[in-house]
C-alpha cells in the first residue's frame, strides 16, 4: 500500500529566470522556509523533486511537542509553539493544529524522577508540564491499564495533520509570491566568483543569490555531489492510522512499545514506541566512527536490516553533471514499505494497555524514511565553504514540530536578520570542529 495521501500541489508551469532564493525541498522545513522569505518581502522559487510532502513531512506522527526533547532544541521548539497556533489563520488553509497534550508513560521510579528533572529544562518558558500519577494521570488517560507509576504530561503540546500541513505553507508561500515548481528536481549548483549565481534544474536554470538546502533524507547526496561532507543516515519508522473511533483519549501518548495521537477524522496515528530499522548501507560504514557515541543511547530502538537498499544504494551515482540526469530525477517519492511484524506487536501491545483499541479498523500503513545526523540535531546553518549555500536538514525525526521556527531560523540566517534563537547548536561546522556528537536526553 503506498505512502498517506497528501493534499495535492498543483507546481508552477513557468520556471523564474532569477530570484532572491532557491529552496530545494517541499517538506515543512523547505515550504516554511519559502514562507518566511516571502514574507520578507524576498523573491523566492521553491523546487521539489516530487510532490510537496510527499516523503517523511507526510509520513511522521503529527506530534507537535517541547516535551522530551534534546534541550539543545527547545528554544527553537518553543518558537514553534508560539507559531503554530496562528498558522491556519496566517496561511488560510487548515494544519489541523490542536493543543491537545502529550504524555509521557512513567513505568518506574527512576523514570518520574528523570522527568522531574527533565521539567527543569522547561521552567523557563512557563509552560503548562509535569509529572502526573494517580487520579490525575487517570484525567488525562482514561481506561490505560498500563501498569505505570505515572508520566510526563505537557498540556502545552499538540498535534497536526502531516498530510495537510506542508502543502498548505507551500499554498501560503505561493499566495505570498513564492514559485511552487513540483516535478523540478534541482540537479546542481552554479557559481560565480567562488559564490552561489544560479541552480541548474531539470527544467532549466534559475539565477539565485542564495540556496537553501531542505531535502530531506536527500541532503547528504546532493550536498556530496558538492563536495560537501554531510554525515547523515537514514532510518525506517512504520506508522499505521485508523477509521474513527469512539472513546479513546483526546491527549497522545508514549510508551516504549507504542504510541497513539488522534487525528482530525475522529482516527488514529498508530506507531511502536521505539521500534526503527536501520537498512545497513554503504554510507553505514563510511560514517560509522561519527554515528558511535550515538549508539550507546539508542542500539536498543535500532534493528539492523541488510537487504535491497544496499544494493540500492551502492549503485547510485554520487557524482554527476549538471547537464546530466540526477539521481532526484529517477526517485521522486522514497517510500519503504511498512513493517507488518512491528504493526502487529504494536497493536496487540496497544490493546492489551488500552482496551478501547480493541474496536479500532486499520485502515492504512505506510513507513518513512527519518534522516538522521550523529548528534540527533538539525542542521540549520550557512556552509561556509561555499558563500550563498545554507542547510535546513537532518531533523533526526523532530522536524514536524519544530517545522516552522526552523524556517524563520533559516530565513532570518539567509538575510542576516536577528536569528530568533541562537542557532549555534545548530552549525554545520560542529561535525568537523571537535565537538564531540552525541545525543543528550536531557536527564
Amino acid at each position: 500500500m503506498p505512502g498517506p495521501r497528501v493534499t495535492p500541489v498543483h507546481g508552477d508551469e513557468t520556471l523564474p529566470e532569477k530570484v532572491d532564493v532557491v529552496v530545494i525541498g517541499g517538506g515543512i522545513a523547505g515550504t516554511s522556509t519559502a514562507l518566511e522569505l516571502s514574507d520578507m518581502g524576498l523573491r523566492v522559487a521553491l523546487c521539489e523533486k516530487g510532490g510537496i510532502g510527499q516523503e517523511q513531512s507526510s509520513r511522521n506522527w503529527g506530534w507537535v511537542r517541547i516535551s522530551r526533547r534534546d534541550p539543545r532544541e527547545i528554544p527553537l521548539m518553543a518558537e514553534a509553539l508560539r507559531m503554530w497556533p496562528g498558522l491556519t489563520a496566517r496561511i488560510g488553509r487548515e494544519t489541523g493544529f490542536r493543543r491537545s497534550g502529550i504524555m509521557f508513560a512513567g513505568r518506574t521510579d527512576k523514570e518520574m524522577a528523570d522527568y522531574e528533572r527533565w521539567a527543569e529544562h522547561l521552567r523557563p518558558y512557563q509552560l503548562d508540564c509535569g509529572v502526573l500519577s494517580g487520579a490525575e494521570f487517570d484525567a488525562v488517560m482514561p481506561g490505560c491499564r498500563e501498569p505505570v507509576k505515572g508520566g510526563f504530561f505537557t498540556a502545552a503540546d499538540g498535534r497536526a495533520e502531516p498530510q495537510l500541513t506542508a502543502p498548505a505553507i507551500a499554498e501560503g508561500a505561493r499566495d505570498r509570491g513564492a514559485a511552487i515548481l513540483t516535478e523540478c528536481a534541482v540537479r546542481g549548483i552554479e557559481t560565480s566568483g567562488g559564490a552561489v549565481s544560479a541552480v541548474v534544474t531539470e527544467r532549466g536554470t534559475i539565477a539565485c543569490d542564495a540556496v537553501v538546502l531542505a531535502g530531506g533524507a536527500w541532503s547528504r547526496l546532493f550536498a556530496g555531489n558538492l563536495g560537501i561532507n554531510f554525515p547523515q543516515l537514514k532510518i525506517v519508522s512504520t506508522v499505521m492510522r485508523t477509521a474513527p473511533l469512539e472513546g479513546g483519549p483526546e491527549a497522545a501518548y508514549w510508551s516504549e512499545h507504542f504510541a497513539f495521537r488522534k487525528r482530525e477524522d475522529g482516527g488514529y496515528t498508530l506507531a511502536s514506541g521505539t521500534a526503527n530499522i536501520v537498512d545497513i548501507v554503504p554510507d553505514s560504514f563510511r560514517l560509522a566512527f561519527k554515528y558511535l557515541p550515538a549508539l550507546k543511547h539508542q542500539w536498543r530502538d535500532l534493528r539492523l536490516r541488510f537487504g535491497p537498499r544496499f544494493a540500492q544504494e551502492a549503485t547510485c551515482a554520487r557524482n554527476w553533471r549538471n547537464d546530466e540526469a540526477s539521481p532526484f530525477e529517477y526517485t521522486r517519492v522514497l517510500d519503504p514499505k511498512p513493517d507488518e511484524k512491528i504493526n502487529a506487536k504494536t497493536m496487540a501491545a496497544l490493546i492489551e494497555n488500552f482496551p478501547v483499541f480493541a474496536k479500532a479498523e486499520i485502515t492504512q500503513s505506510w513507513a518513512g524514511y527519518i534522516d538522521v545526523t550523529p548528534d540527533a540535531v538539525p542542521v540549520i546553518s550557512a556552509i561556509d565553504t561555499l558563500p550563498g549555500f545554507f542547510m535546513a536538514s537532518g531533523f533526526s525525526g523532530h522536524g514536524f514540530g519544530i517545522g516552522p521556527a526552523a524556517g524563520r531560523l533559516m530565513a532570518e540566517l539567509v538575510t542576516g536578520r536577528p536569528p530568533c534563537v541562537d542557532p549555534h547548536h545548530f552549525r554545520f561546522s560542529r561535525f568537523f570542529d571537535g565537538t564531540r556528537l552525541e545525543p543528550d536526553d536531557g536527564f
